[in-house]
């Protein structure tokens, strides 16, 4: 199958990825933000992102990031399907099968109710045909297309493990481009000890649900 990709795509914000660059994505389950703190969100980047520049909308989605993170660290509402093991291992297999399919795995985590991960989809300089008006044309899947296969598989298989219907994963998910290597140290020690900081664990590597291509290095 050959991919459309567009550095520039649109959701309900555009997001700019360049071919070959790193990834960190965080993914949550169904109604694990309550409504009133999303349409508070939604009021505020239709207001603050409107006229800003790329700078300040990478501030904007950053200060929310952290807001969204401290409700899921809480887990106080919502579903946390993620802390049932047969859920999770769902979960860390369907993101194990990729690597090496559709992207370099570096790490992940999967929580209760959210996963962080972080990975290079295989989309690059070199599998690319440069095309004017219809933008790149790749063999390799761009984001929209992993995350789309990953959320619709692992929705499918979790479902029927618990028994239910409906939404699974929240529609949209987060995205950050990683811009050198001191970052990607900084996110990838920051996705591992998600469950440290949880106090479930004093050192990541005793979490099961954890992955990191260089273990040695955190």
């Amino acid at each position: 199958m050959k991919y459309k990709y567009k550095p520039y795509y649109r959701r309900k914000l555009p997001h700019i990825h360049t071919p070959g660059s790193t990834l960190f994505v965080t993914f949550r389950l169904a109604d694990a933000i309550p409504k009133v703190v999303l349409d508070q969100w939604l009021a505020e980047k239709a207001i603050r992102t409107n006229n800003l520049d790329h700078e300040l909308k990478t501030e904007f989605h950053r200060r929310w990031f952290a807001r969204f993170e401290e409700i899921l660290h809480k887990a106080e509402t919502g579903p946390t399907w993620l802390a049932d093991s047969r859920i999770a291992q769902i979960v860390s297999d369907s993101l194990a099968y990729r690597d090496g399919r559709v992207y370099d795995l570096l790490s992940y985590c999967i929580m209760s109710n959210h996963v962080h991960s972080v990975f290079t989809p295989f989309l690059n300089e070199t599998s690319v045909i440069e095309e004017p008006v219809y933008g790149v044309m790749s063999d390799d899947a761009p984001l929209p297309a992993i995350m789309q296969s990953l959320k619709g598989y692992t929705a499918y298989k979790a479902n029927r493990v618990l028994g239910r219907s409906g939404q699974f994963w929240d529609e949209e998910s987060y995205d950050h481009e990683v811009r050198s290597s001191g970052e990607l140290r900084r996110i990838i020690r920051y996705v591992l000890n998600n469950p440290v900081k949880a106090r479930l664990v004093q050192h990541w590597s005793e979490w099961k649900w954890s992955y990191c291509k260089w273990p040695e290095e955190y």
